[in-house]
C-alpha cells in the first residue's frame, strides 16, 4: 500500500507524525493514532496461536453477505511482523469473511506488540468478551496460559475479568472424553451438562450418559439427576434405570404415535410430554387406539 493511502485513511495525525518526510511511522507512532487504516488482505496473515480454532462456516457466510451490504464496522487488530505483513491479534473471522466478500483491503488497528504472552492475552481477552469462543476453547487457552506463559488463575481473574470459579469450571471440562469435549463445541450439549459430567471420573460412564443425553435430548437437570444417583448407587442400579426409562418411553411413545416425543423433566420432577400430530384426524386415531 501506498504512503499517500495510508495518509488519506489515516488522516492529518499521520502527516504531523511524519513531519511531510515521507518516512514510514513507527509500530508506538501508529498506536497513537485513533483511527484505523486499509491493509491489503494479501499482507496479512492469521495468528496460528490464536485462542478460536472453531470457525462456524455459515457464521461466516452471513457475516460475508454482511460486510458485502455494509462493510466492515468493527476494524480487526493486527500487529506488523515485517515491513511489509502484518498478523492478527484478533478479527480473524472478520477477516475470513472479509476475503470471502472479495475485499482486497480491510481496516486495521495496528498494536505494537511483540511479546507472544501479550498477543495471546489480548486474543483472548477480545474473544471471551465478545463471546466468540466455545466453552472448550476457553478452557484450553486458560490452560495455556498457566502452562505455557506461568501465569497463575488469579492473573487470569484480573486479565479477562472473570472469577477464580469460573476460570476453574472452564479448566475442569477438558478433563471430558475428548468425545465429549467435541460435542460441546459442536452444540450437542451445553456447559452445563459437561459440567454435570464432570464429576463422574469413568470415561466409559462419562460416555455412556453423553449418549444418553444426546439419544432423549436430556435437559441440565436430567443429566444431574443421573449423575447424582451414580455417584450414590452403583451405575447398574439408579443411574441407567432412570435414564432407561426415559429412553424406554420416549421409544415407545413415539411408536405408538408415529412422531418424534420430547420428555421433560420441571424443576419439581414432575414430567411432560409434547408431540406434535400432523391433523386433527391423526390425534382422534390416535385416542382409539388408547382406548382400545
Amino acid at each position: 500500500m501506498s504512503d499517500k493511502k495510508q495518509k488519506r485513511v489515516l488522516g492529518r495525525g499521520l502527516d504531523a507524525l511524519l513531519n511531510n518526510s515521507g518516512e514510514s511511522p513507527s509500530i508506538n507512532d501508529l498506536q497513537r493514532i485513533s483511527n484505523s487504516f486499509e491493509i491489503s488482505v494479501d499482507k496479512i496473515r492469521v495468528n496460528p496461536k490464536q485462542p478460536r480454532t472453531n470457525f462456524d462456516t455459515n457464521e461466516i457466510e452471513n457475516l460475508s453477505q454482511s460486510i458485502k451490504d455494509l462493510g466492515i464496522i468493527q476494524p480487526i487488530t493486527v500487529r506488523k511482523v515485517d515491513p511489509e505483513n502484518y498478523e492478527i491479534i484478533s478479527g480473524e473471522r472478520r477477516f475470513r469473511a472479509s476475503k470471502k466478500a472479495g475485499l482486497k483491503s480491510i481496516p486495521c488497528y495496528i498494536k505494537g506488540v511483540d511479546n507472544e504472552t501479550d498477543i495471546l492475552k489480548m486474543s483472548l481477552v477480545e474473544n471471551v468478551q465478545r463471546v466468540d469462543l466455545d466453552p472448550i476453547e476457553i478452557g484450553l487457552t486458560y490452560e495455556r496460559l498457566i502452562n505455557d506463559y506461568n501465569l497463575n488463575i488469579d492473573s487470569i481473574t484480573r486479565l479477562v475479568g472473570k472469577n477464580r470459579s469460573t476460570i476453574s469450571n472452564y479448566i475442569r471440562l477438558l478433563k471430558l472424553d475428548p468425545i465429549i469435549q467435541s460435542g460441546i463445541r459442536d452444540g450437542f450439549l451445553s456447559m452445563g451438562h459437561g459440567r454435570a459430567l464432570i464429576n463422574i471420573d469413568d470415561k466409559k460412564i462419562q460416555l455412556d450418559i453423553y449418549e444418553q443425553i444426546i439419544a432423549s435430548k436430556l435437559s441440565v437437570r436430567q443429566t444431574e439427576n443421573i449423575v447424582r444417583g451414580n455417584k450414590n448407587n452403583n451405575v447398574s442400579n439408579t443411574s441407567s434405570d432412570v435414564s432407561k426409562i426415559y429412553i424406554d418411553a420416549t421409544n415407545k411413545f413415539e411408536k405408538l404415535f408415529n412422531s418424534k416425543v420430547r420428555l421433560k423433566e420441571n424443576i419439581e420432577g414432575k414430567v411432560s410430554l409434547s408431540t406434535t400430530f400432523k391433523s386433527i384426524n391423526e390425534l382422534y386415531s390416535i385416542l382409539k387406539k388408547l382406548s382400545n
